[in-house]
């Protein structure tokens, strides 16, 4: 693994060196949860920046976009200019002890420049993981095409399946493709690391917004595969579960999530219709489903007088699935979620916690996303560079420093 690491080990990726030149969304991402768990990370960003610097409102006090903030921690920074020659020989140099490669880059942007994976990076570090997020690949009727997480869900079938049939299809509220697509990458990442240590070499890792949406599917697409009956909108229903619903209450939105008969059972006894446990229609979950009409009909009538919140909390002490629907607010207040250490703030940054916990090498955030350009000069000074030749290089603009204000 590499060998430049200035903060204290700290972990289960500790010793890994990651250089990240990707932005916005999915590979960013991918690097901030390996920097959480200790890995090196260097974000190297061109003289534009990361376009998610500027995607707000809301802005920290220092300028920066919250969105970028909530990628972009536990990272160092450096601005390199990869368009000219000695900005990609800079690029080289970090990458001749890393481990890791991750990019977003318009698919022939490195070749075009000289330093693909085939073409150049895979025999000058032949242990090197190089992982490319894109939207389509790069072969295949859509292969190269640009890549966004809305119309990742538009092509890859999420939409069709979320909404109802008055809305139409809508877009998922949050960008799950994007977000999956970065989990897919450090699933990828960390396979090739593994398979590293057998093998002593390193190979390409590829995650798409593509295959990651159609991947997302389950269960209509197996249901599609084993039936092929197009499945429709259901709103908050489930495909293939009955009662698995949201349902009004006096006080709140409520979520049951009934999975299967012998939570229903409880259901019934904790509403005090016993008998509904055992009636015909509803006794197992191929007749609930086929008179979920009726059955909705009678829920929703013995739930519009109850306190949402307090059935909840009754419901899970029950052992049966559901949950108040909440907002925002409510979640990154509630808690639990604190209990669980899910918020969290650096150097006076917020943001959200680490959601995989570890009991002997726990991950943690430990230093703020990096303000642009901030470690430059440090970078290339633990890479050889003397202040000469950095003050040249600022000079000529292949790099940028930050200044303090």
């Amino acid at each position: 693994m590499g060998n430049s690491a200035p903060l204290p080990a700290f972990g289960a990726l500790a010793g890994l060196k990651v250089i990240d030149l990707s932005r916005v969304l999915g590979g960013p991402y991918c690097g901030q949860i390996l920097a959480d768990h200790g890995a090196q990370v260097i974000k190297v960003e061109p003289p534009a920046g990361d376009e998610t610097r500027a995607w707000g409102p809301p802005f920290a006090d220092d300028g920066t976009a919250a969105y970028y903030n909530g990628l972009n921690r536990n990272k160092r920074d450096i601005v390199i200019d990869l368009s000219k020659p000695e900005g990609r020989e800079i690029v080289l140099k970090l990458l001749a002890d890393a481990d890791v490669l991750i990019e977003n880059f318009k698919i022939g942007t490195l070749e075009r420049w000289g330093i693909g994976y085939e073409q150049t990076l895979r025999e000058r570090f032949p242990r090197l993981i190089h992982c490319r997020v894109s939207g389509f690949g790069a072969d295949g009727p859509l292969g190269g095409a640009p890549g966004y997480d809305a119309v990742a869900q538009a092509l890859g079938g999420l939409m069709s399946v979320n909404g109802t049939p008055d809305t139409g299809p809508l877009r998922v509220g949050v960008p799950v493709v994007d977000i999956t697509t970065g989990l897919s990458a450090v699933i990828g990442v960390l396979l090739a690391v593994i398979e590293r240590q057998r093998s002593g070499r390193g190979q390409f890792v590829e995650a798409t917004l593509y295959d990651t949406a159609v991947s997302l599917l389950h269960p209509q697409s197996a249901n599609w595969l084993q039936s092929g009956q197009t499945p429709r909108l259901s709103g908050n229903a489930h495909s293939n579960i009955v009662p698995y619903d949201k349902f009004p209450t006096r006080t709140c939105e409520v979520f049951l999530g009934i999975g299967n008969n012998g939570q229903w059972k409880k259901l019934c006894e904790f509403l005090g219709h016993h008998d509904m446990a055992s009636e015909p229609r509803f006794a197992t979950n191929a007749e609930r489903f086929r008179h979920r009409d009726e059955l909705r009909a009678l829920l929703e009538a013995q739930l519009q007088e109850v306190d949402g919140e307090q059935l909840c909390r009754d419901l899970l002490a029950a052992g049966i699935p559901a949950g108040a629907v909440r907002a925002i607010p409510q979640v990154l207040t509630d808690p639990h979620t604190l209990h669980r250490d899910m918020v969290v703030q650096v150097e006076g940054v917020p943001g959200i916690g680490i959601p995989v916990k570890l009991s002997r090498t726990p991950g943690r955030a430990h230093s703020a996303p990096p303000r642009f350009g901030q470690h430059t000069r440090e970078l290339l000074t633990e890479h050889g560079y003397g202040a000469a030749a950095i003050d040249a290089l600022i000079a000529r603009g292949s790099i940028v420093e930050h200044v303090a204000t």
